[in-house]
């Protein structure tokens, strides 16, 4: 048992050949770039057939150079004639999109020098990978080859690759190189692993081993010692690997023994770090045909003490033996002994050696990543402003500040733009830098006047938008900020802008003589008509008993001190959130829930604001109620209908919660999503939720649901208007990565968040797992639809007790409305009436009883999605 805890001897012959064989049918998971080549060229390499291009896509930066022709030999790989050369700036970077469905992979860069630039000096720099240093890059001499690879878990969609200037000379590249792997090779703790040794023993042709006959493109090196024997298979005949490493076919052909009749196999090497730490890789497969009366057996010892075993190698099958956990010796010294009950030496075939390294520093939010991106497209700043804007700290780019802590990506505080030449408004873009602290746009060529959305920056204490061309008046909201002193505001030396009060006196004087008599008449003759029509429209209400909304308001506002009585001194806590803590209260003899605005909410006032103006006029079965609100000062809070059976979320993932049945779930779908369809086609003009997730679909006594949490939503403004430009907002995981990326906020955002529920509600899953590889759900589903998989994406707990027509519906509405592209996706009044198809399908079931309707999850379904938005039931 101690040897399990500590090593994984992993088999699985079928599903790794059969990877292995699709994964060498194509290049679809490589990156791979000649650096320094035209842009626009590209060329196939006639040894390994991989493709190769141009780095101009990937780069901003840099000059194309050829290496000395000295350097340049018929056996010399096409990758290093030419190099990209980094004369200018501290860091530059490549930016390389990764290939979609894969989390892990194996990222390679390659130098070699060739007096490219006739100093006969290599120069030595550091390379950087997102937002940590993954290593040094030094050279022997000019015909070197020197090749860092890392297996890396992005942290994100994309990765940077920089060169870093330490001062020893320009840092150049040759060849840069992504592979996707699969996500269960190479597992460790935590971390990358940089590679150390990778071995061929036994090679018989002193070549390297790469793509083709690597799947992975991994480079295998020939290793051999006097002391050992070479051995290869007596035919041609292939080995299998077993393992998810996946070692080439050629490399396991292909193994060592001891000489002179030895029984043990030993190598070794001494940390040039005591804290490095390692993970190691022995592959095996048996070579020779034994005979009935032969036994190869062998252990493998680490300082003399055994490491794993027995091991009986296979014939014509590979498997790997790894560490589970890091290795931290002060010497490393390995041995591989025969058994008591071995009657041959033992053998080898390939070896690995991998460096763990944390890349613990987080990247730059990514919402400020995309702002600080925009700014950069629409005014062409000329900076070197490549990489990541934060990370590393001593590599931020030129005009940034940004905040760090251990546990949050950092933010981006500070943004000088003075003197970089922009023209044009003010843009948007800038809102969403949204912890900002200081601003500085002086000294440029901006037009236009000075925008609102300024007012939406939160931390904002320094303005500079002195010496631009900006022209009416500045926001009132910025000149009550700068009059109270939270805000230092310099708007110096824009001829045509004017503080709000000097615009309406200089207005005034602009009104002709002549003109003022006919204004006053004008002006007197409204004020009459004005009070007529009150005093009118004061006696008919009077005679209706009705009352406008403001009365409506005001009926419905508490006190502090109401409050208190309400929840008998915040007694008991119901919930949290980033809006405050939720109280629970009595309002005379009915139950109430009260939620207080946390000082420390930093959107919080307009979102209170939001959520009060919009509940007071929509009303909804299907939509919590505002029984009324708090407003005084620091103390805001809301009072609504007290929901007794909590959230959804709480329903579907806590082990303690009564288990939901297939009835009841698509009950609670059905009302969420009646709803939301009131809010997208019963209001004028529509509202947009913005933040639709399971925590705010809300159950009472009866588990009716009901939509709540309004503090995001959006108006649109203009009937027919198809989409608003806005900022971000909502929930990761349930977020449209339509809007996310283009800032268009559509009714198809709040279908998409939904899809993500319902898959919830069908799961009993996450939005996103949690674990390091953080899949999200409708990946999940999708992999399982592949197959057509229907019994391991129902929540298990509910046993088969579903009419499968039904779940199959509900499975098709909840991928038809996370679909990445928002055209495709139904709208809710679609999602509603497929839903409700389901429920009478499952409800019809209930009826005729379990006995007469088939449950066979045996049985072969073939799952074709549907291209229309109304999904059809099979």
């Amino acid at each position: 048992m101690e040897k399990l805890k500590n090593f994984i001897f992993v088999f699985s012959c079928t599903v790794a050949l059969t990877a292995l064989l699709l994964h060498a049918q194509s290049q679809s998971g490589f990156i791979s770039i000649d650096c320094g080549i035209p842009e626009n060229s590209g060329y196939t390499d006639k040894k390994t057939g991989i493709n190769y291009t141009s780095d101009a896509n990937f780069i901003e930066t840099g000059v194309r150079k050829k290496i000395s022709i000295e350097y340049n030999s018929p056996a010399l790989e096409q990758q290093f004639l030419n190099v990209r050369s980094f004369p200018e700036g501290t860091r530059n970077c490549y930016t390389l999109k990764l290939p979609h469905g894969n989390k892990k992979f194996l990222i390679r860069a390659r130098f070699m020098y060739g007096n490219y630039d006739c100093q006969r000096k290599p120069p030595r720099f550091v390379l950087l990978l997102e937002a940590d240093v993954w290593d040094s890059v030094e050279f022997e001499d000019a015909s070197t080859i020197v090749s860092k690879e890392v297996i890396h878990i992005p942290q994100k969609d994309y990765v940077y690759v920089c060169l870093a200037n330490t001062g020893s000379g320009t840092p150049f590249i040759s060849a840069l190189e992504l592979r996707s792997l699969i996500n269960s090779s190479y597992t460790t703790q935590s971390g990358s692993l940089l590679l150390f040794w990778r071995w061929d023993v036994g090679s018989t042709t002193n070549e390297t081993i790469r793509y083709e006959d690597d799947g992975y493109d991994r480079i295998w090196s020939p290793y051999n010692r006097h002391d050992w024997v070479p051995m290869t298979l007596s035919r041609s005949l292939t080995v299998v690997s077993l393992t998810d490493n996946k070692p080439p076919s050629n490399v396991c052909r292909t193994a060592v023994r001891p000489a002179n009749g030895g029984n043990s196999l030993q190598f070794g090497w001494k940390p040039s770090d005591p804290s490095f730490q390692y993970y190691a890789y022995f592959y095996f497969a048996e070579v020779e045909q034994l005979q009935a009366h032969q036994t190869r057996e062998l252990y493998i010892y680490l300082n003399g003490r055994v490491w794993y075993g027995p091991i009986v190698p296979q014939y014509l099958y590979a498997t790997t033996f790894m560490s589970t956990s890091p290795m931290h010796e002060e010497n490393m010294e390995f041995s591989i002994n025969k058994t008591e009950n071995s009657t041959l030496p033992p053998i080898l075939n390939g070896f690995e050696v991998h460096r763990l390294k944390e890349f613990s520093q987080l990247l730059t939010n990514q919402q400020d990543v995309d702002a600080i991106m925009n700014i950069k497209s629409k005014y062409g700043v000329k900076r070197n402003w490549q990489g990541d804007p934060c990370a590393p700290k001593d590599y931020l780019w030129q005009g940034l500040n940004c905040s760090y802590n251990d546990y949050d990506p950092p933010k981006i505080t500070s943004l000088n733009l003075s003197s970089s030449g922009l023209a044009g408004e003010i843009c948007p873009y800038i809102s969403g830098l949204t912890s900002i602290e200081s601003l500085d746009l002086s000294n440029n060529s901006l037009t236009g006047t000075v925008p609102e959305f300024l007012l939406q920056l939160p931390f904002l204490t320094s303005l500079n938008l002195t010496g631009n061309k900006l022209k009416g008046s500045i926001p009132t909201g910025l000149m009550e900020r700068n009059k109270t002193g939270f805000l230092s505001l310099s708007v110096d030396r824009n001829p045509d802008l004017c503080r709000e009060a000097s615009c309406r006196e200089k207005n005034k004087l602009m009104i002709p003589v002549a003109v003022v008599p006919v204004v006053a008449v004008v002006i007197l003759f409204c004020v009459l008509l004005t009070t007529m029509a009150a005093l009118w429209n004061l006696k008919t209400r009077r005679k209706l008993g009705k009352t406008d909304s403001s009365l409506e308001l005001k009926s419905r506002r508490f006190s502090y001190s109401d409050v208190m009585r309400i929840t008998n001194n915040f007694e008991r806590v119901i919930g949290e959130g980033g809006f405050g803590t939720v109280y629970h209260g009595y309002l005379d003899d009915t139950q109430v829930a009260v939620k207080m605005l946390s000082p420390s909410s930093v959107q919080g006032y307009k979102q209170f604001k939001a959520e009060v103006e919009l509940l007071m006029r929509v009303h909804h079965k299907n939509l919590t109620s505002l029984v009324g609100y708090c407003d005084e000062r620091t103390n805001m809070g809301l009072i609504y209908e007290y929901m007794a059976s909590g959230n959804l979320q709480a329903h579907l993932f806590e082990d303690d919660a009564d288990l939901l049945s297939w009835e009841g779930r698509l009950r609670i779908a059905t009302e969420a999503a009646q709803g939301l369809d009131y809010l997208h086609r019963g209001c004028k003009p529509p509202i947009v939720h913005r933040d639709v997730k399971s925590t705010n679909i809300l159950l009472n006594e009866n588990f009716q649901a009901k939509l709540a949490d309004f503090g995001l939503s959006r108006v649109f403004p203009v009937e027919g208007r198809t989409h608003v430009s806005t900022i971000i907002a909502g929930t990761p995981g349930y977020l449209d990565p339509e809007y996310y990326i283009s800032n268009r906020l559509t009714e198809k955002s709040d279908v998409y968040s939904f899809g993500v529920v319902l898959l919830e509600i069908i799961t009993s899953k996450p939005a996103i797992e949690k674990s390091a590889e953080k899949t999200h759900i409708s990946e999940w589903v999708s992999f399982k639809l592949a197959k057509a998989d229907i019994r391991n994406i129902v929540d298990r707990r509910l046993q088969g007790d579903f009419d499968i027509n039904s779940v199959w519906k509900a499975v098709e509405i909840a991928m038809a409305c996370v679909s990445l592209t928002s055209a495709k996706r139904p709208t809710m009044n679609q999602v509603v009436i497929e839903l409700n198809e389901s429920l009478a399908i499952e409800i019809a079931r209930k009826k005729v009883g379990k006995d007469n309707v088939s449950n066979d999850f045996g049985e072969s379904i073939s799952l074709v999605m549907s291209t229309e938005l109304s999904p059809q039931v099979r």
